[in-house]
């Protein structure tokens, strides 16, 4: 059975943006009505904070995970790719739970324009502004919520 499969849209899942300083994270599913920014999480020279993760792992008790693929937007590898899947492959063997890639193409300026409307709306100040990669992040499992199918397993 393909790991796509063991992962089923309304299972609690969190989202990841990776970035080289910051990662995004997100909680959602499809019985919650999408997903919502709970974290970022720094990024040192030695890798992530393993121990914020792991804290959100037990507070949240995800069924998955869903990792932000970087592509180009015509749809090639660039430098933050092979960083995106490591991390995913690190969240598979720590957590056992399946890892699902989602094409993350434009979910940063996604993320920007929802802050700029929300901002425009006065239910965001500027200093959420540090909250922008866990919006990515919810972006990220939106998109696998109205397209699970077109997630890729991490190999």
């Amino acid at each position: 059975m393909p790991e796509s499969a063991m992962l089923s849209t309304d299972s609690t899942v969190l989202g990841f943006d990776v970035g080289s300083r910051r990662i995004g994270v997100a909680i959602g599913s499809s019985l919650g009505v999408g997903a919502r920014a709970i974290a970022v999480v720094d990024v040192h020279g030695n890798g992530p904070d393993w121990n914020t993760l792991d804290r959100l792992h037990k507070e949240w008790r995800p069924q998955g995970m869903i990792v932000g693929d970087p592509l180009t937007l015509e749809g090639e590898d660039q430098p933050n790719r092979e960083r995106a899947h490591t991390f995913a492959r690190q969240l598979q063997q720590r957590y056992k739970v399946p890892v699902l890639l989602v094409d993350e193409r434009s979910s940063s300026v996604e993320a920007a324009q929802r802050f700029a409307v929300e901002r425009a709306e006065g239910r965001k100040r500027r200093r959420d502004a540090a909250n922008l990669d866990a919006v990515a992040a919810a972006v990220i499992i939106e998109r696998w919520l109205s397209a699970p199918h077109e997630a890729t397993p991490i190999s």
